[in-house]
């Protein structure tokens, strides 16, 4: 039986690709199971974060971390920059006047870390993926230092969350999970886990379906009472994140065209999952609905941007299996 359920995640895991590229369309299909779903949100948040901590590549990291100039302003910018351009944009058009559930969207939007999964994206793009990794370990680890602040500037007392609180609860879900990562390390060891890369990668997989399950929840049912208002809200969460890539790619213009496409796509795949969990899978309906459709994006843009990588970075990009 534990072979056959072995056998089965490795499959996952070598089939991981197409399976998130359809998860999100599955979470839509089953209403019912999302609604039933969505109260564990956080329990997939934070069993996604432990798993990426599990399989971290340290070398890779540490090789980026020789030369870390490039890796420094890229957190800056992404982590400070994007989301403080957001607050001056809310500021100059007065968006604070279509309420605090608009701003609260725009904050997890683009305060938040980038998906684990996006060094995953890069390779699949054909890229390397080891800037992009260092970049969201980094963004990881300072996230209860600057969204706290970012959220105070943005939405000062209507944050759902006092700032210490949201600190406090963003450090407590990242600690807990890098701690449960150490021990599992330490009782596995590094052998048996580089033997099991599949078996972890489907694993994952399986958890960002159910993570995009309990997401979509809501999402069906939005699309059938307000089609145009939902169509019109997805487009706008795709807007913003090629917006993002768009301003990093001139921004990192001066590196090399990989790097800079590396930093740019890490930075339009926020892990908006992961503010969601620290405010307790509880938000207003419009920002809730704003950060379901928001995974569309996320998941569906590599492909879309595929042609343009291979112009951009002057290759041939080629088919890279990427760990999921």
């Amino acid at each position: 039986m534990i072979r056959v359920i072995g056998a089965g995640l490795a499959w996952t895991g070598r089939h991981g690709t197409a399976a998130l590229a359809v998860s999100i369309f599955i979470g839509m299909a089953l209403p019912a199971l999302s609604a039933f779903l969505r109260p564990y949100l956080t329990l997939a948040v934070f069993s996604l974060l432990t798993l990426a901590f599990l399989r971290v590549d340290q070398n890779a990291i540490r090789m980026r971390l020789r030369r870390p100039a490039l890796l420094v302003a890229a957190l800056v910018w992404m982590m400070l920059g994007a989301p403080l351009l957001t607050w001056l944009a809310i500021e100059v058009t007065d968006l604070h006047a279509f309420g605090p559930d608009v701003v609260l969207a725009l904050f997890i939007a683009t305060a938040a870390p980038p998906v684990m999964a996006a060094p995953a994206f890069i390779y699949l793009l054909g890229l390397d993926g080891t800037l992009s990794l260092a970049l969201s370990v980094a963004a990881l680890i300072i996230t209860p230092l600057t969204a706290p602040f970012i959220g105070e500037l943005m939405l000062g007392p209507s944050l759902p969350l006092s700032v210490g609180g949201l600190a406090a609860q963003l450090s407590l879900l990242l600690a807990g999970a890098f701690l449960v990562s150490a021990l599992f390390r330490k009782l596995a060891g590094q052998e048996r886990l580089s033997r099991g890369t599949l078996h972890i990668s489907g694993l994952n997989v399986l958890l960002l379906l159910f993570f995009a399950i309990a997401a979509m929840d809501g999402v069906a049912a939005s699309f059938a009472d307000k089609p145009f208002f939902t169509l019109g809200l997805t487009a706008l969460t795709f807007c913003l994140a090629l917006l993002q890539i768009t301003l990093s790619l001139l921004i990192f213009a001066p590196a090399s065209r990989e790097d800079a496409y590396a930093i740019a796509h890490t930075c339009g795949t926020r892990n908006m999952g992961l503010m969601v969990a620290a405010f307790g899978g509880t938000l207003p309906e419009f920002t809730w609905l704003w950060f379901a459709v928001g995974q569309f994006p996320i998941y569906m843009l590599p492909m879309m941007l595929k042609p343009f990588v291979r112009v951009f970075c002057r290759q041939n990009v080629k088919s890279v299996t990427p760990q999921t």
